[in-house]
């Protein structure tokens, strides 16, 4: 009994503990920032939100702003008018998987169907396959860290720890102050998440306002995910 406690307890950590410290910690088989001192690529997760979703890509357009949005393959599904507005607008759609779940917690084949499910819809609607995947949490399993994949697998090197409202958009205007070229930046154009408040988009957009126009006096240019990768 004690030796099978001690296997699963083993494999347990090898499933989610160690890619967690290989990927997050050490930035093995993920992409994190980028080398190009000028560009940085603010990205968006959760999405697409009715309320929000709309009032963020006004933003973006406002101030002539490509991101990138991961976004939850069931919500895509409902509002395929905001993924096509994305694509319309330039901007880069990856996948978040099909449910707001984490990796941790399903089999290799549930995350498998997630991605392949969202790829589809997403394709179907914008006629774009998509290649960028960030699982939600950005918690990697065994199976995502050591299987070869076509999706390439997009973390982030700042976050402003905008899924709560605490602080108001001026902490997320103070988290992202020291934004540095070839960063990445995660945000969030949702809050029906797990841990996350329904309202707490509306300070991100609020803090954007400022930082987009802080960003571009600052010099740098605001580019998509795999402007990035491939710089």
């Amino acid at each position: 009994m004690t030796y099978m406690i001690s296997a699963i307890i083993f494999f347990i950590l090898l499933y989610t503990v160690v890619p967690y410290i290989l990927s997050r910690g050490l930035g093995m088989k993920v992409f994190k920032r980028g080398s190009e001192s000028s560009k940085i690529a603010f990205t968006f997760d959760d999405g697409p939100d009715p309320i929000y979703t709309p009032m963020l890509l006004d933003l973006l357009k406002d101030n002539e702003v490509k991101a990138t949005f991961f976004v939850v393959g069931s919500k895509a599904g409902k509002h395929p008018g905001l993924i096509r507005r994305m694509h319309q607008e330039g901007h880069l759609i990856g996948i978040h998987n099909y449910v707001h779940h984490s990796n941790w917690f399903m089999s290799p084949w549930k995350v498998r169907k997630g991605l392949e499910d969202t790829a589809r819809i997403i394709e179907n609607i914008t006629g774009v396959r998509p290649i960028y995947y960030r699982p939600p949490w950005g918690m990697l399993n065994l199976f995502d860290f050591v299987k070869r994949s076509k999706y390439k697998i997009i973390l982030w090197s700042i976050m402003a720890e905008d899924w709560r409202t605490t602080g108001g958009s001026e902490k997320i205007k103070k988290r992202l102050s020291n934004i540095e070229g070839g960063d990445v930046i995660l945000l969030h154009d949702c809050g029906d998440t797990p841990g996350a408040e329904l309202d707490a988009p509306r300070n991100t957009i609020n803090a954007l306002k400022d930082v987009l126009i802080t960003v571009r006096t600052q010099g740098f240019t605001c580019v998509t995910v795999d402007e990035l990768v491939i710089s």
